[in-house]
């Protein structure tokens, strides 16, 4: 098996292999990696048996910190595999990785961020073996909080109530492509709740959408013609993960965003096998936001763990 550095000419290549991979999703697709090229020096890995590509590893080069990260512009990472990978496949790609990080990047470590198996089409936890067996460090584990649509947990009596209010204000929902008027709403709610903005800027969330509208949706709530409320949902072949939500001071009032969920488990969602609604940690789980929490698992939603290993390549 050898390794080729990933470049635009082989872009075609990389999105069909993404295509027909046991545990992708259209986030490892070019077109969406790509989208902010300009903040990561690209690194990604293909690996051929021969002349068959076998395995992809999204990866980016850190030079001030000397890391290699898979990846860091992506929230979860790590080797993308064919559906007839076998682990000592995995096993020799890992150590090809070290192997290359450490000759061709000088890297002193890789950051590996497994892709969480509520996104594998098939069993994928081959790299999460590799990973013990070369005595990578367990350095990070944020908590998602997912329900499972084939035993899906009825609404705590909280969100019950404030769905069925949301009923009795007459509040709709519909899928909706004004993002910049929802912009405004979950900017203003990030801003005076945690001092901070959204990752994506409203020019670039357009811009995904555009390149991937039959992924990235967003859904909102209205009281006749105002909007109250909504989220934006990254739909993959088996997992629907919802985020940036966020209501108005109205639309709290008037539950907006239990009615909008109850709506979409019930009428989108009701076949997906699983919907995410990411994680409710910062720094690498160190800190956990229980009143996220809360209100997350009061809609269903059960633990699932995004985790970040550390590979030394300095011992």
């Amino acid at each position: 098996m050898h390794i080729i550095r990933y470049r635009k000419e082989l872009k075609s290549e990389w999105d069909q292999f993404v295509a027909n991979a046991k545990n992708a999703t259209f986030l490892f697709m070019r077109d969406y990696m790509d989208y902010h090229s300009d903040r990561f020096t690209d690194a990604s890995l293909m690996f051929y048996k021969g002349n068959e590509l076998r395995a992809l590893l999204p990866l980016n080069h850190n030079i001030a910190d000397s890391t290699a990260d898979s990846h860091g512009g992506l929230t979860y990472g790590g080797f993308i595999l064919s559906n007839d990978s076998r682990m000592g496949e995995v096993t020799e790609m890992m150590r090809l990785t070290t192997e290359w990080a450490k000759e061709q990047l000088h890297a002193k470590k890789i950051i590996y961020k497994p892709t969480p198996y509520i996104y594998h089409l098939q069993p994928s936890q081959e790299d999460l073996y590799a990973l013990f067996a070369i005595g990578a460090r367990l350095t990070g584990r944020s908590l998602s909080s997912t329900i499972d649509n084939k035993e899906r947990i009825a609404f705590g009596q909280l969100r019950r109530r404030k769905a069925q209010k949301a009923a009795k204000e007459g509040i709709t929902y519909k899928e909706d492509n004004d993002y910049a008027t929802y912009w405004e709403i979950l900017t203003g709610l990030l801003t005076e709740a945690h001092d901070c903005r959204p990752t994506h800027t409203v020019e670039e969330i357009e811009l995904l959408h555009s390149r991937f509208p039959d992924n990235i949706k967003l859904y909102t709530a209205y009281k006749a013609e105002k909007m109250l409320a909504g989220c934006v949902v990254y739909e993959t072949k088996k997992t629907a993960h919802i985020q940036y939500i966020a209501s108005s001071p109205e639309g709290k009032e008037k539950g907006a965003l239990d009615g909008l969920f109850k709506y979409l488990f019930e009428n989108i969602y009701n076949k997906i096998e699983y919907i995410d609604f990411g994680i409710s940690t910062e720094r690498r789980g160190a800190y956990l936001n229980e009143g996220l929490l809360f209100q997350k698992e009061g809609f269903g939603g059960r633990a699932v763990t995004y985790d970040i290993y550390e590979i030394s390549l300095t011992d």
